[in-house]
């Protein structure tokens, strides 16, 4: 009997009963289906962390002041004024950090009411430099960005958020009209397109002028020209730890710190947070990857049952079979065939739910679903390995029937 042959009777026993069929390959069609879905959950994770990554900036490092002590007590992190505009500068350096392409220090003055008309709104008012745009990837909607003749002259200019702009002007363009600021009149130059939020922050929130501006007419103080952080961005991913060196010993030199119990000033890559949410979502994909082989494993244990009833029914066909000639191997064959039919069968079933539900289920998540190609392919090899595997039993009994035996069966 040739494959063709085998195959065909594979495929005419499992017609001859559909519903048991059918039954048998859902364990199958559950557990590929539950494989295709939760490795789409998991890529539709990780892109949805490297677009908030990109938001932020993938080769951004964020060095902040380290804790002030007043009357012996210590307060947290970023509360001294340890880093000021003289050390964004130094920064810059392409002799001293060659692998920095970019700084831009940042002050900041949070609760700051803006009005326009009638209007109002309490938001984060920023100070910074041109090359923030650069820097933390970011662009502009509409107008421009801060330029250097605007941060020489500590221009009164303002680039808003988009919901910022939203709500302070609505549906009218927001360039070229005023916002007031501590009673001072800005002139919106630009709106910065939308990035939605990071883990803290809604980035669509806030107001920018130049640096120069904020610590004169905003913040004022002794401490103008302290900065609240300095932001920087490396060459290249791959550059982003001879950078953060960079940074490390520029502003320990510059700080005169000998030894890191002195450091006032702390560096963190945002690639370190994305490392952890992608763990977090590497573990639950593995999890539900688990749960998807159990199923699957239930599957198979049904293939193999459904496998034993077939070969009971079928003894007298078995023997008859050998009668004629049929060898054990043949006899194997044919039914090792039919549980690969099976498992196969399961499998594409499984792959079309769990393609159908990934194509469905963004819709009422809200976070998207990834089609992978190489898992699908792979699901269904696993199917038939399933089928194949726990076809081998049932298919060795069959074999290994005795003919006189077989034929004599009622």
């Amino acid at each position: 009997m040739s494959w063709a042959d085998t195959l065909n009777s594979a495929w005419e026993a499992i017609r001859g009963h559909r519903l048991r069929s059918i039954l048998t390959s859902l364990g199958i069609l559950i557990g590929i289906a539950a494989v295709v879905l939760t490795v789409g959950l998991g890529e539709g994770a990780q892109q949805q962390v490297s677009k908030q990554l990109a938001a932020l900036g993938g080769n951004l490092l964020i060095v902040s002041p380290g804790s002030s002590t007043t009357s012996g007590v210590r307060a947290g992190f970023g509360s001294a004024t340890t880093l000021t505009t003289a050390d964004a500068d130094a920064l810059n350096s392409k002799v001293a950090a060659p692998d920095i392409a970019g700084v831009a220090p940042v002050s900041q003055s949070s609760s700051q009411e803006l009005v326009n008309g009638s209007a109002n709104w309490t938001t984060t008012v920023t100070g910074t430099v041109p090359s923030w745009l650069s820097v933390r990837s970011r662009s502009v909607s509409e107008g421009r960005f801060l330029d250097a003749a605007d941060q020489s002259s500590a221009a009164a200019v303002v680039v808003l958020g988009s919901d910022t702009a939203s709500e302070l002007f609505g549906f009218f363009d927001p360039v070229g009209q005023d916002v007031t600021i501590n009673s001072v009149p800005y002139q919106v130059i630009g709106v910065l397109t939308s990035a939605g939020s990071d883990s803290t922050t809604n980035l669509d929130d806030q107001a920018i002028v130049p640096i120069s501006t904020a610590q004169q007419r905003i913040i004022g103080g002794t401490s103008r020209t302290a900065v609240a952080d300095i932001y920087v961005k490396a060459t290249d991913d791959s550059r982003l730890s001879a950078a953060y060196q960079e940074v490390s010993q520029i502003l320990a030199y510059r700080h005169s710190i000998t030894s890191g119990s002195t450091t006032d000033f702390t560096i963190t890559a945002q690639q370190s947070v994305v490392s952890t949410t992608s763990s977090v979502n590497g573990t639950l994909a593995d999890l539900l990857i688990g749960v998807a082989a159990l199923s699957l494993i239930v599957g198979g244990i049904g293939v193999m049952n459904i496998m034993l009833v077939s070969v009971r029914e079928r003894t007298r066909e078995i023997g008859l079979r050998k009668a004629l000639g049929g060898t054990p191997a043949l006899i194997q064959r044919q039914f090792l065939s039919e549980a690969s039919i099976l498992g196969l069968t399961g499998g594409l079933l499984g792959v079309a739910v769990g393609v159908g539900a990934a194509l469905i289920l963004p819709h009422f998540i809200g976070n998207p679903v990834v089609i992978s190609v190489p898992w699908i392919l792979i699901a269904i090899v696993v199917a038939v390995a399933i089928g194949l595997g726990f076809g081998v039993y049932p298919a060795s009994r069959a074999a290994h029937l005795s003919p006189i035996d077989a034929l004599r069966s009622e």
